[in-house]
């Protein structure tokens, strides 16, 4: 007799139950909350996992700290929306889920020299839990400027994305956008920005702009295709117009070209250019494109984000977008 194959559940359907099992209340979730044991600098205490990359330390020196992890970014558990590829927000939400409860399952090592980030979290590295999540294609590498991510962890980001793992199953954008910014929450006076990782290397691009974004929009990091010989025929202009020569005059000419390309493609110049000079020679190449210099350019959509703000995230009052 043959033996019977056991059937195989469609990866659809299982994001249909996971969506269906998340949608338990909040009650039910708090009347839950997992303890997870942490070495944190050599102590073991318990923490809760607010999402793959964030705890609260719940016992010890720093108990009631809450803790942002550095060098990888995993997605917003506070509702769906990200989208990229043929991802749906709801499969997504799903996904930022399971980096959450990877965190809960473990038992990790982190440590901290007590500095915190601009929302007052104390800042952590967790080398275990960070290449665990990256391997699994639950997290991305992400560092907050210009330099890439710690090399171990890149490696095991492009095993991941080379066997299509987690996030990156239906395609890998060139950047991830982690966070929306509507020009009025610009509190500080220095400008707006959406924050873009890089999936190649986990360098940070401040996407500068000053738009007002609606509750619930899509707001969508757009790509183009880049025709190399007309970029080739830019960078020749560029490095005779006298008016960048302050910017370009020092850069080398493959430097350059890469920056101009990169621009081609995300509407964003490179690490070549000075950072405080940046916006003034992307506002530059802007007129090159409008102009038509790198053609007839047909952008599409790369990584997205529904914006919803802050102080509409949780609660009673939630954003429609996100019950």
């Amino acid at each position: 007799m043959l033996a019977r194959s056991k059937p195989r559940i469609p990866v659809g359907l299982l994001l249909v139950l996971a969506v269906a099992v998340l949608g338990w209340s909040a009650a039910a979730q708090a009347a839950q909350q997992s303890r997870t044991r942490v070495e944190f600098n050599g102590d073991a205490v318990p923490v809760s996992f607010n999402d793959g990359d964030s705890f609260r330390i719940l016992g010890g020196t720093y108990s009631g700290a809450q803790v942002r992890l550095a060098g990888f970014n995993t997605l917003e558990s506070h509702g769906p929306v990200h989208q990229w590829g043929t991802w749906s927000v709801r499969e997504m939400y799903v996904l930022a889920k399971m980096a959450m409860y990877h965190g809960r399952r473990g038992a990790w090592h982190c440590e901290s020299d007590g500095k915190t980030d601009t929302y007052g979290r104390l800042l952590a590295w967790c080398p275990d839990l960070a290449e665990s999540l990256v391997r699994a294609g639950l997290a991305h590498v992400m560092s907050v400027d210009d330099s890439p991510g710690k090399p171990e962890l890149v490696a095991a980001q492009r095993e991941a994305q080379q066997a299509r793992r987690g996030i990156w199953a239906h395609g890998v954008p060139p950047f991830v956008l982690t966070s929306l910014h509507s020009v009025e929450e610009d509190t500080t006076g220095e400008g707006t920005y959406n924050r873009l990782v890089s999936t190649e290397d986990g360098h940070s691009v401040k996407w500068k702009h000053d738009d007002r974004y609606q509750e619930c929009a899509k707001i969508c990091h757009m790509v183009y295709d880049a025709d190399e010989s007309k970029v080739d025929a830019v960078v020749a202009e560029v490095a005779a117009d006298p008016k960048v020569a302050s910017i370009v005059g020092n850069i080398a000419p493959e430097k350059l070209r890469q920056a101009i390309l990169e621009f081609a493609k995300w509407r964003h110049s490179s690490r070549a250019i000075p950072a405080e000079q940046r916006i003034e020679f992307d506002r530059y190449l802007e007129g090159k494109a409008k102009a038509g210099a790198f053609g007839a350019q047909t952008p599409r959509s790369g990584s997205c984000m529904v914006h919803v703000p802050f102080e509409r995230r949780y609660g009673g009052g939630r954003a429609a977008c996100l019950r």
